[in-house]
C-alpha cells in the first residue's frame, strides 16, 4: 500500500498535541476517554460514554470546553424532562402582548447529556434532530444551533431501574460509543493526590484561566484532519468491515448466528472520519490500517446489533468486532 512521504507536525497538530497533555493532567486514568473526545471534535460527531459513576466522564468534557472557545451546558436527564427543557419554548411577554423564543441549553456549544437514557422517548426524539440535523424545530419555527455543536452523553451501566432504552436510531446518531473502566493503582494514587491538591487550593485565588483553542482554529484542524490521506485500498477495507457485518454468513456461521442487523453506512463514514483524525492526532498525513483498529470498536460497537443467540451466550459486540477484524483481511 503506496504512502505518502511523512510531513513535519503542523502547529494545529502540536496545539492539539498541548491540549491532549493538558488534559491528561487533569483527568488521571483516562487516556483513550480523551483521545475519543478529540476524535470526535474533529470528526465533527456525538460521543456516548459509557462507565461507572466516578469515572471522571463530567470532568473530561467540562475540562475539554473550559480549554476551547466554547459554551458548556450540562442537562441532568431525568424521567420528568420535557422536550422544551433541552430546546427552549415560547414566552408570553405582556409587555409587548407577544411570544418570544427562549433558548434552550442546546444552544450551546458543547452539552453534557447525563445519564441519557433516563430521560423518556419525547425528550431523546428533541435530541435525536439537535444531533442529526444540527437544528430544533419548537412549534411551526426551526432553528438553527451553532457551527460548533457536539453533544457527549453518558449512561451508567450499573442502574437499569427508571431507564428508557435508546433507540437504534439514535444510537446511529452518535459517531462513537465509549465504554470507560476503572483506572489502575498507580493512576488511582495520582487521583487521589490531584484530589487533595484541588482541595487545598479550593480557597486560593483562581488561577489564570488555560489558554483556549479558537473555533476558528478547531474548523481548521477539522479540515486539516480530513484532507489526511487513506490509500484506496484502505478504503475498500474499511467498507469491506462494515459489509461483513451485514452479510457475516461469508465469514462463517459463527458470525452469521449472532449478528441480526450490521453496521448502516453511517458506520462506513463514521470510521473514514475517525481513522483519519486518529491518523492527524498521532501527527500523520496518512492513514494506516492501525488507525482503523485503534478506532473500530467505537465506531461499530452500538451499530452491530447481536441476536437473541447471541445474547443468550453472553457474547458481547466487543468479541463480534474482533472477530470481523480477525477475518477481513488486510490491505
Amino acid at each position: 500500500m503506496d504512502m505518502p512521504e511523512s510531513q513535519p507536525a503542523t502547529e494545529l497538530q502540536l496545539s492539539f498535541g498541548r491540549l491532549r497533555e493538558d488534559l491528561q493532567r487533569c483527568i488521571i486514568g483516562q487516556p483513550h476517554l480523551i483521545d475519543c473526545l478529540l476524535v470526535a471534535l474533529l470528526a465533527d460527531g456525538h460521543l456516548l460514554v459509557e462507565g461507572a459513576p466516578g469515572l471522571a466522564k463530567t470532568t473530561a468534557v467540562k475540562a475539554l470546553a473550559s480549554r476551547i472557545e466554547a459554551d458548556f451546558h450540562r442537562v441532568q436527564f431525568t424521567p420528568d424532562l420535557l422536550p422544551a427543557d433541552l430546546t427552549g419554548t415560547d414566552v408570553f411577554r405582556p409587555q409587548s402582548g407577544s411570544f418570544e423564543f427562549e433558548r434552550g441549553p442546546l444552544f450551546h456549544n458543547i452539552i453534557l447529556a447525563d445519564e441519557i437514557n433516563r430521560a423518556p422517548a419525547k425528550v431523546q426524539s428533541a435530541l435525536l434532530e439537535a444531533m442529526g440535523e444540527q437544528q430544533i424545530t419548537v412549534g411551526r419555527s426551526t432553528w438553527k444551533l451553532p457551527e460548533l455543536f457536539m453533544v457527549m452523553a453518558t449512561q451508567n451501566p450499573i442502574e437499569q431501574e427508571g431507564t428508557f432504552t435508546l433507540p437504534e436510531a439514535q444510537l446511529d446518531r452518535f459517531l462513537m460509543h465509549v465504554t470507560i473502566g476503572y483506572p489502575d493503582a498507580a493512576a488511582e494514587l495520582a487521583i487521589l493526590k490531584l484530589a487533595r491538591e484541588q482541595a487545598a487550593r479550593r480557597h486560593r485565588p483562581a488561577a489564570p484561566a488555560a489558554p483556549s483553542l479558537s473555533q476558528s482554529a478547531v474548523f481548521q484542524a477539522r479540515d486539516a484532519a480530513m484532507a489526511v490521506y487513506m490509500a484506496p485500498a484502505l478504503e475498500e477495507y474499511i467498507t469491506q468491515l462494515v459489509l461483513a457485518s451485514r452479510d457475516a454468513g461469508r465469514y462463517g456461521s459463527e458470525l452469521k448466528r449472532w449478528i441480526a442487523w450490521g453496521g448502516s453506512p453511517r458506520a462506513t463514514i463514521a470510521l473514514d472520519r475517525c481513522s483519519r483524525a486518529v491518523a492527524w492526532l498521532a501527527g500523520r498525513n496518512y492513514v494506516l490500517p492501525q488507525d482503523v483498529h485503534t478506532i473500530a470498536h467505537e465506531v461499530l460497537r452500538h451499530r452491530i446489533l447481536l441476536s437473541y443467540e447471541a445474547e443468550a451466550e453472553g457474547v458481547r459486540p466487543d468479541r463480534v468486532i474482533d472477530r470481523l477484524l480477525d477475518l477481513v483481511p488486510l490491505p
